[in-house]
């Protein structure tokens, strides 16, 4: 059962709390609600009533938050946002279940969207919701069902199901390497580009290679899309997964800084909680991937 009637202020009290915070004026919150400021006055003074806690002080000729009511703002402004996305949630999907992922955004992007297209297909009664997530989050603070993970199958309190292994290859701009692929003991003399999520990376590549190396330093990107970015415009090497890498070749923008892909520890995984049973969507989704999809 939900809280009693009493802790449930009416939306229009709470937009105009919300407003009159962040605007900073009760006749700034009027203009932008289409009301009189005598009706959000009203709101106020029936919201502060029902709340049984000063909301609202007079300051001059206007009305002002106190510290009360500040804190309680910024509460109500997460809750207006949460129901915002749960209406669009379910008039973007209509009469069909819906789906939510987190994914990370290159291989959401080269890896899992061309699949779920095919997915989409064979299920038109489901509708797939994407998201991106760099890093693991807590299910039961965040609304997704499932999220793309990489690395091992260590995700606290979640199933996991591989996806892909992990490839990678040394990639540039044409201009950078004119006569084509070197050594990969040479990539050592060039500037290489790195990702957060991935300390290591590059020395790890190097020493499966037979050339350790050690304090490699040069650019920091966040994600895999900037860095592939920076690397076609000609600020040096990224080591790129083979998703994105073939899609860069294919463009033109890249090139293979040394012959062939590299496989490197980790995997793409799907993850979902253990904390309750998958939806039916994601039981179809699943069923489906474990049917060959990757």
């Amino acid at each position: 059962m939900i809280a009693p009637r009493r802790f449930l202020p009416s939306i229009s009290s709470l937009l105009a709390l919300e407003a009159v915070d962040r605007l900073g004026s009760a006749t700034a919150a009027a203009d932008e609600l289409a009301l009189t400021h005598s009706a959000v006055s009203r709101q106020l003074k029936a919201l502060q009533d029902q709340i049984g806690v000063t909301l609202l002080r007079r300051e001059g000729k206007g009305l002002a938050l106190t510290p009360a009511g500040i804190d309680y703002a910024a509460s109500v402004r997460d809750y207006l946002q949460d129901l915002a996305r749960a209406s669009l949630k379910i008039r973007a999907a209509g009469e069909r279940s819906s789906l939510n992922i987190a994914v990370l955004p290159a291989f959401g992007t080269h890896w899992l969207l061309p699949r779920l297209r095919d997915f989409a297909e064979e299920n038109p009664d489901t509708i797939i919701n994407l998201g991106t997530r760099l890093s693991p989050f807590d299910f039961t603070r965040e609304p997704f069902d499932a999220a793309i993970h990489f690395g091992s199958a260590d995700w606290p309190g979640a199933h996991h199901l591989e996806l892909a292994r992990e490839s990678v290859i040394p990639a540039c701009a044409p201009g950078l390497m004119p006569l084509g692929a070197l050594a990969p003991q040479m990539l050592q003399s060039l500037p290489l580009l790195h990702l957060e999520s991935r300390p290591g990376a590059w020395e790890d590549w190097f020493a499966r290679h037979g050339c350790p190396a050690d304090h490699l330093r040069g650019m920091l990107f966040d994600q895999f899309a900037q860095m592939a970015e920076a690397a076609a415009l000609g600020f040096g090497v990224a080591l790129l997964p083979r998703f994105l890498a073939e899609a860069e070749f294919r463009a033109g923008r890249l090139r293979p800084a040394v012959e062939g892909f590299t496989e490197v520890d980790g995997a793409y995984h799907i993850v979902w909680p253990r904390l309750w049973n998958p939806s039916r969507p994601l039981q179809k989704l699943l069923k489906w991937l474990q049917g060959g999809a990757a």
